[in-house]
């Protein structure tokens, strides 16, 4: 790892960003840009000689590809990907994601995928309404949400995740009714739902801000709550504030079995590592991230130069109170002992005072 990074013990959770869009959403606050042939060349050359440079340091049981859009990289792309990724880890790993923007699907391409070892799909449709696609400034269709969907059970995927948004600006509830609606026709194996978040410099903070519109928090609820009702009652089955999943409840986790294994490492406080443009890894009480511009970025590793941006130490404490909010955003919560093995408080003696006057307000149980 660079000079001043921890080192010691394997990381088996690996995430690259592909930090590359056909146009940027106007919710999205993610680092991304549009892609030049030239610049993902370089930037998937720059990739790869990251990931070399960490074999020695991973075992990774989980891999995801996030963006930006990852489908946006060309068949030739995956292959030299694959090819490296099985002379580096002959292991497949457990899971395998890569996120997916429907308009950039192509069945020759999800079966590349599901043949280089790919083996869970998260599907960006967000909606199935034309107005409701065209506010968050989506390229695709809900036609297109549909295909895609073919296309990779056709490839052979038995994993695949869709990602829904609500409370969006001008969406009513029977919009958000008939797109949970044509979500769970679709019969797919996890789904994910958030509601839109405006962050600054973003074009639908600047909306708001403008006074296009104003948020109806009653509203978002009432989504919230039908979204729930509606999933569990098809056999989707929440596990955390936003995500819903299939298969029976493993007894060892209190897990559904198609819960993104990738993000349960991060709400339990495991060890992670980040490559690409803007990705920030964890380990050993040491969070870092990469610069946040592909030109940067690549000239950097292309120097032999490290990509790191910035470091940050947290005390004990400060990484049991992060690891305590991300565990509590899951249904299962944190058993006081299991809490403990993994950080090393007890939160009901270093913690007392904040237990009890959450109790108090009624806040906590």
């Amino acid at each position: 790892m660079p000079e001043g990074l921890p080192h010691g013990g394997l990381v088996e959770s690996l995430y690259l960003h592909v930090p590359f869009c056909a146009r940027k959403c106007s919710y999205c606050a993610f680092y991304s840009e549009v892609a030049s042939p030239g610049l993902v060349d370089r930037y998937l050359s720059a990739a790869l000689r990251e990931l070399e440079q960490q074999v020695p340091r991973l075992r990774p049981r989980t891999v995801y590809f996030g963006g930006g859009t990852p489908t946006l990289l060309r068949e030739h792309h995956w292959e030299q990907l694959f090819d490296s990724f099985l002379a580096w880890f002959p292991e497949a790993p457990a899971e395998w994601t890569v996120e997916c923007n429907p308009a950039t699907l192509s069945l020759d391409k999800a079966r590349l995928l599901r043949a280089g070892g790919v083996n869970r799909i998260s599907l960006g449709a967000q909606s199935f309404d034309p107005g409701v696609l065209a506010r968050l400034g989506r390229l695709h269709t809900r036609e297109d949400v549909f295909r895609a969907f073919d296309q990779l059970r056709q490839a052979g995927f038995d994993n695949v995740g869709l990602d829904l948004m609500f409370a969006v600006p001008g969406q009513d509830l029977a919009s958000w009714r008939d797109t949970v609606q044509q979500a769970l026709a679709l019969e797919c194996e996890h789904l994910s739902s958030y509601e839109v978040t405006y962050e600054e410099d973003t074009p639908l903070y600047e909306q708001l801000q403008a006074g296009a519109f104003r948020v109806d928090e009653d509203l978002a609820c009432q989504m919230y709550r039908e979204l729930q009702e509606a999933l569990e009652s098809h056999g989707l089955r929440q596990y955390e504030v936003a995500n819903f999943a299939r298969g029976p409840l493993d007894p060892s986790t209190g897990l559904p079995a198609r819960a993104c294994r990738h993000n349960v490492n991060y709400w339990r406080g495991g060890s992670f590592l980040g490559l690409g443009p803007s990705a920030s890894s964890f380990h050993h009480a040491v969070r870092w991230k990469n610069v946040a511009n592909t030109e940067s970025y690549c000239t950097l590793i292309e120097q032999g130069r490290s990509p790191v941006e910035s470091r940050d130490e947290l005390t004990p404490l400060a990484r049991a109170g992060e690891i305590a909010a991300f565990g509590l955003r899951m249904v299962i919560g944190w058993r006081f002992d299991e809490f403990q093995r993994t950080t090393g408080f007890d939160l009901r003696t270093d913690w007392r005072n904040e237990l009890e006057e959450l109790q108090r307000l009624g806040w906590a149980t």
